[in-house]
């Protein structure tokens, strides 16, 4: 069996996690895919509020949990992405109840987010960020690959 070019892992650290890993691997290697990204090691890591608490503040300089922090550490000679992906399920539920979607949805989003600052993109802080070409493009993403048309019977 030959090796995924794109490498994702995905573990929970001391968290409970309301989706199945193996999901989160399948979206994550369909938007590298999309996004064209031949090679890739990214490793993505569910923390408590307590430890994105800690990230935040060493890394960013703020105070208290947030929902995704991704270290993106460029890409090898070979052109390999290569990331770490943190994201905070305790705030994710809290985002997913203020924005009236589910968790697992959310869930979703901030890996996508996550994928989006490993491959280069950015977005202002503040207001804009909703409406910037990155946030349009990971819902774009999201819709593609996660969220399926509810189907009547």
């Amino acid at each position: 069996m030959r090796e995924n070019p794109r490498a994702v892992s995905v573990q929970a650290d001391g968290v409970r996690l309301a989706v199945a890993a193996d999901r989160l691997v399948d979206l994550s290697r369909n938007v590298l895919r999309a996004l064209k990204v031949p090679r890739a090691m990214i490793s993505v890591t569910f923390v408590s509020s307590r430890a994105s608490a800690t990230l935040n503040r060493r890394h960013l300089g703020h105070r208290g949990p947030t929902d995704v922090i991704t270290f993106a550490l460029g890409a090898d000679p070979a052109g390999t992405v290569i990331a770490d992906i943190y994201i905070c399920p305790d705030v994710a539920r809290l985002q997913a109840k203020e924005f009236g979607v589910g968790v697992r949805e959310e869930l979703a989003r901030l890996v996508v987010h996550g994928i989006l600052h490993a491959c280069g993109w950015e977005h202002p802080d503040g207001e804009e960020r909703m409406t910037s070409p990155m946030w349009r493009r990971q819902e774009q993403l999201l819709q593609r690959f996660w969220i399926t048309p509810s189907r009547t019977a």
